[in-house]
């Protein structure tokens, strides 16, 4: 897909007057929650192009089309991207940690003394701030991309969507920000965070991990396979899933992306009680991305 240009984003958020200023007064009393609101308005944008690239690449042209049709198929698409942005693990999040560095927000909600109320609400009123976001974009976009042929042998091997599979890595990685790492700091390629257990012969790394018990998350140290590619990864995911009893009803039930998830946490997947929410969401943002770049 093309490049959003830069003025078209920044002419997008500032078309509400009233919405910048409220963004401005909030930043004042909770810079954070102002970055939250700018990252779901530059999400937002980003869905309304993917909506209005899949429209031209799957034209409808007839009698009916005319200048009416098409304003109304825009404001359509202007809500609904408006709808599915926002969501938790999806892009917004991405674009609000960056934002966060950037401005110097900590994870407290405490600006930084370096930083002001004014800097933190600029979302996108400089160059260096639209590429900032247009860099965790593409950084998706690569992420799904990259994995895009060997989750598709995958999904051939298992029935599993290449794009739940495509999901879970990101979700697992942080979108290959946050892999697995080994001891000398290279990757594990370890895209789905499996542990190695005593059955394992292969390599391993041990880091530490958070874990969920008795319902408390809690810091563990703990060894996971690592593989000498993404591929690698993939291909061991599958046979897993495959070989394994206690996920028969994943893969019967990777038609839908909600039933695939909750499949995954009550087979034991992970240990996260709210996995297979957050997943869900994931999933459907990978699913928009795919379709981008495809």
């Amino acid at each position: 897909m093309a490049a959003i240009p830069n003025n078209a984003r920044l002419a997008g958020l500032n078309a509400d007057a009233r919405s910048i200023e409220s963004l401005k007064l909030k930043a004042g009393a909770d810079p954070k929650a102002a970055i939250r609101e700018a990252s779901k308005q530059f999400e937002g944008l980003f869905m309304q192009e993917l909506m209005k690239s899949m429209r031209q690449a799957t034209p409808t042209a007839g009698l009916l089309d005319n200048e009416g049709s098409k304003l109304g198929s825009e404001l359509l698409d202007s809500q609904l991207a408006g709808q599915m942005s926002g969501m938790p693990g999806g892009l917004a999040d991405m674009i609000a940690r960056q934002l966060e560095r950037q401005m110097g927000v900590p994870a407290s909600g405490e600006i930084n003394k370096n930083a002001t109320a004014a800097s933190a609400i600029r979302m996108g009123a400089t160059a260096s701030d639209t590429a900032q976001v247009q860099g965790a974009l593409g950084n998706a976009q690569q992420f799904v991309k990259q994995l895009q042929p060997a989750a598709r042998a995958v999904e051939a091997e298992t029935g599993i969507p290449a794009g739940f599979l495509i999901a879970q890595a990101a979700h697992e990685t942080g979108w290959g920000k946050h892999e697995i790492r080994n001891a000398d700091g290279s990757t594990s390629y370890n895209l789905f965070g499996i542990k190695a257990g005593s059955n394992w012969k292969g390599a391993t790394t041990e880091v530490t991990t958070t874990e969920y018990i008795n319902g408390r998350a809690q810091k563990v140290k703990a060894k996971f396979r690592a593989y000498g590619s993404y591929e690698e990864s993939l291909a061991d995911y599958a046979k897993l899933m495959k070989d394994n009893p206690r996920y028969e009803r994943v893969i019967a039930n990777a038609g839908n992306a909600k039933t695939f998830a909750y499949s995954l946490q009550r087979a034991g997947y992970a240990t996260d009680p709210a996995y297979a929410d957050k997943l869900t969401k994931v999933i459907n943002t990978t699913l928009r991305l795919q379709r981008a770049v495809a």
